[in-house]
């Protein structure tokens, strides 16, 4: 018989500084919460640009320039601003590495580690890859190598990107994402009852955690054990 859990979604995109955030400040939260064993965080695809043309050479210091109509130095600035803000949470970031991508195969490939129970590593992996190490995350053979490290499969996972495997998934995310009425990410859910826009402080994340928890709780009293489940024969005579 399987524990039941409290759900966060979590929609993101990768290339989403505040979502790199966002992720440190909600994984903070949850590691000083005595009951975060009975929550389970599931992400959800966002494509902030689904458009956008990936350019192997392009910044996305000057992809922000273009888009916004300001200058590199301004870009630069904004650029300088969010990585205080990212070192502050404990993160680091290179924001003068990284590559302009489009998201959809990154997406993609979360979905793909999501099958194998490998979701949260593959969506931290990835964020890594882009903030940090300046990989071109809509490379095949990037998000192969990501796959590999984190133990999945590579020939599968390969396999899989090639084709358009789970793009119907990204989709389905993006399309009940536009049914909440979200805007923008991060975008947070908590047990479907209360919800978080944006990196906000991390004392926000534990005050809607235990909130959340606390009330979902009262509905689903822990068993005053765990089993571990193996062939059986039921009340009813069924044994299996």
């Amino acid at each position: 018989m399987a524990v039941s859990k409290m759900k966060i979604e979590v929609w993101s995109d990768i290339v989403c500084p505040f979502c790199y955030i966002g992720k440190k400040r909600l994984d903070d939260a949850l590691s000083r919460f005595d009951q975060a064993g009975r929550i389970e965080v599931e992400y959800k695809s966002f494509e902030l640009a689904p458009g956008l043309e990936t350019h192997p050479l392009r910044s996305t210091t000057e992809h922000l320039a273009e888009v916004k109509g300001m200058s590199i130095e301004q870009a630069r600035q904004m650029n300088s601003q969010v990585q205080a803000m990212a070192q502050a949470t404990g993160l680091e970031m290179n924001p003068e590495d990284t590559i302009a991508a489009n998201t959809i195969n990154a997406h993609r490939l979360t979905h793909i580690a999501k099958a194998h129970g490998k979701q949260q590593e593959a969506a931290q992996h990835l964020f890594k890859a882009h903030f940090v190490d300046g990989k071109n995350i809509d490379d095949i053979d990037v998000l192969v190598e990501i796959a590999a490290e984190e133990g999945l499969d590579a020939n599968a996972t390969r396999e899989a990107l090639e084709s358009d495997a789970y793009t119907n998934d990204v989709q389905q995310d993006i399309f009940e994402a536009r049914q909440l009425g979200v805007q923008g990410v991060p975008f947070f859910v908590f047990d479907r009852k209360y919800a978080i826009n944006g990196a906000q402080q991390p004392e926000v994340f534990t005050g809607t955690i235990e909130k959340a928890y606390e009330e979902w709780a009262a509905d689903n009293p822990s068993s005053p054990f765990e089993v571990i489940d193996g062939q059986s024969c039921s009340i009813d005579g069924t044994c299996n």
